[in-house]
């Protein structure tokens, strides 16, 4: 599995004609190839869907809206993912910029109450006296939550973006885009996302009722570094609504009108706000900011996001910083053990355990894995409920993870305690004792889904790049061309080189850095990060690769960022 060379596929030309002549011309075959429309190029927030477009969304501003009015206290149920932290921020911060005088928040802890609106957390919910609850990335399978919140007296607003099960919980709104009879258009909203767009109802509505004749409106769009780092981290799709939403917040980090906690996290990670981009944000905050929730507490990094100003938000960044460090070192044992465990090359959905593992890192391991083997893998741990396993999963294109789960479920009544999630990743909760039954059943549901050209690696290219397109401008133009990721693809291309110089770089020498002479005569600079064990010294290679554009001290260089090698 892991050791077979991907399939290099180019992907299918667009009609670069519909696109304005204007554009940068590789740019622009690029934008065609990825089906882009000329009235989707603008990425500015008048652009957004309106909020009108979400089920339950009027029913929800309104009661947010009373709240505010009466001055009543609003509590905020979050998640101990990136995706929840920035939910909550965004959520605590909004509604008291919009007037609420009383909001407080509850994260559940990973180990002891796992994940959503349980019974336990909403005890927690109405110990801080709150009349509101409001949940965020979180909430849509959260039956017996919302029914014990309810009974405590808490009007319950559901902000979710996950699939729904065959049953919703009675709260008094729901606002989801994927939940029955929402016509909204972005399916792919992020619950960072999903609870902005509550926030820009409930404004509509204080505004109706003429909150704002005596004081200022605010400006929510101040909030847009936190729903972009939050859309990126949880790997949802960049349409062009999601574009619209990370650009907004990656020009206002740009610029720098940041929350303190983003830029003190920016300090930790060693990245300069000027030049990032959506790839940093996913790679250098989220990061950061999971760590809390995966080896500690989800509440270091919510205080951080939320800190006043950079005083306070920088310890805290600091100690997110040094649980990123730790939860690496754990990381790395856990992939090392994953990879002895592989034994069955045949095998096509992958279930791997250890009971060792650390239960708030074997979603990464079971990414990795994936990625190597490019199977959809579920990895467990041990739960802190005595004889229960807690599994994280991630699936490959073709393969709707959730659904697989729910299939099996149906099949195997009793074999899985609880699970959720999305297409590409999702939870569960089984007894130990059924781990090998779950494994085979997996496997087999994996295997009728997944045909053999489903199970090959792919990187699908842009094509080629002509020796004048390999410069600078075109570097610049697709970097200024994105927010690139999830569904949205940065632009590869492939080529074929000779190898003029190769070096080990970096820890150990485990990356390499390249000069190479394109076909066309050109010679350009290359790193392969991670790529030691692939080291070409010398002779012709044929590559994928990406253009970046390289700064050090005030200059630009156009570099070579390599997706994959093998010599000729």
């Amino acid at each position: 599995m892991a050791g077979a060379d991907p399939v290099i596929r180019r992907r299918a030309a667009g009609d670069p004609e519909r696109l304005p002549s204007s554009l940068h011309p590789v740019l622009r075959r690029v934008y065609a190839a990825r089906g882009v429309q000329a009235h989707e190029l603008s990425l500015t927030l008048s652009d957004l869907l309106p909020p009108s477009g979400l089920l339950g969304i009027d029913a929800a501003a309104a009661r947010l809206a009373d709240a505010i009015e009466r001055g009543e206290g609003i509590v905020v149920a979050g998640d101990y993912d990136a995706d929840g932290a920035t939910a909550t921020a965004v959520a605590v911060l909004g509604l008291r910029a919009l007037g609420a005088a009383d909001v407080h928040y509850v994260v559940p802890d990973r180990f002891r109450m796992g994940y959503g609106l349980s019974p336990a957390l909403a005890q927690m919910a109405a110990a801080t006296g709150a009349r509101v609850l409001v949940t965020v990335d979180n909430g849509i399978a959260s039956l017996a939550g919302v029914e014990t919140a309810r009974a405590l007296g808490l009007a319950v607003i559901v902000t979710d973006h996950h699939l729904p099960g065959p049953e919703l919980p009675a709260a008094d709104a729901i606002v989801n885009p994927n939940q029955p009879g929402c016509r909204f258009a972005s399916k792919a909203l992020s619950g960072v996302g999903t609870m902005f767009y509550v926030l820009l109802a409930v404004r509509a509505e204080l505004r109706r009722r003429g909150a704002f004749a005596v004081r200022p409106q605010p400006h929510l769009a101040e909030l847009l570094d936190l729903v972009a780092i939050g859309t990126v981290a949880d790997v949802v799709r960049l349409d062009h609504n999601n574009r619209i939403l990370v650009e907004q917040g990656l020009r206002r980090i740009r610029a720098g009108r940041m929350r303190p906690g983003i830029e003190a996290l920016l300090r930790c990670a060693g990245r300069q706000a000027t030049r990032l981009d959506a790839q940093d944000l996913g790679f250098a905050l989220a990061p950061r900011i999971n760590a809390a929730g995966r080896l500690d507490d989800m509440r270091i990094g919510i205080a951080c996001l939320l800190a006043p100003d950079l005083a306070a938000a920088q310890p805290l960044a600091e100690t997110l910083d040094r649980f990123n460090r730790e939860r690496r070192d754990i990381q790395e044992q856990m992939q090392l053990d994953a990879q002895a465990l592989i034994e069955d090359a045949g095998r096509t959905g992958l279930c791997l355990f250890h009971p060792d593992w650390h239960e708030g890192v074997v979603g990464l391991v079971a990414s990795r894995i994936k990625e190597l083997h490019h199977r959809p893998t579920i990895a467990f741990a041990r739960a802190q409920q005595e004889g229960e396993l807690k599994g994280s999963g991630r699936s490959i294109p073709g393969l709707h993870l959730r659904d697989v789960l729910a299939a099996i479920d149906a099949r195997h009544p009793g074999l899985i305690l609880r699970f959720g999630g999305h297409a590409m990743a999702a939870g569960l909760t089984l007894k130990a004792a059924h781990l090998a039954e779950f494994a085979a059943a997996f496997d087999a549901t994996c295997a009728a889904q997944l045909d053999e050209v489903a199970l090959e690696r792919l990187i699908e290219t842009d094509g080629p790049l002509d020796a004048h397109e390999l410069n600078l401008d075109t570097a610049r133009a697709l970097e200024q061309g994105g927010p690139w990721g999830q569904g949205f693809a940065e632009p590869l291309f492939e080529g074929t080189f000779e190898v003029v110089e190769a070096r080990g770089v970096g820890s150990e020498g485990a990356h390499v850095r390249y000069r190479l002479r394109h076909d066309g005569g050109l010679t350009v600079t290359a790193i392969d990060f991670g790529g030691a064990s692939r080291l070409c010294a010398n002779g012709r290679v044929a590559a994928v690769y990406a253009l970046s554009v390289d700064r050090h001290q005030g200059s630009e260089a156009l570099n070579l960022r390599i997706v994959h090698l093998r010599p000729l």
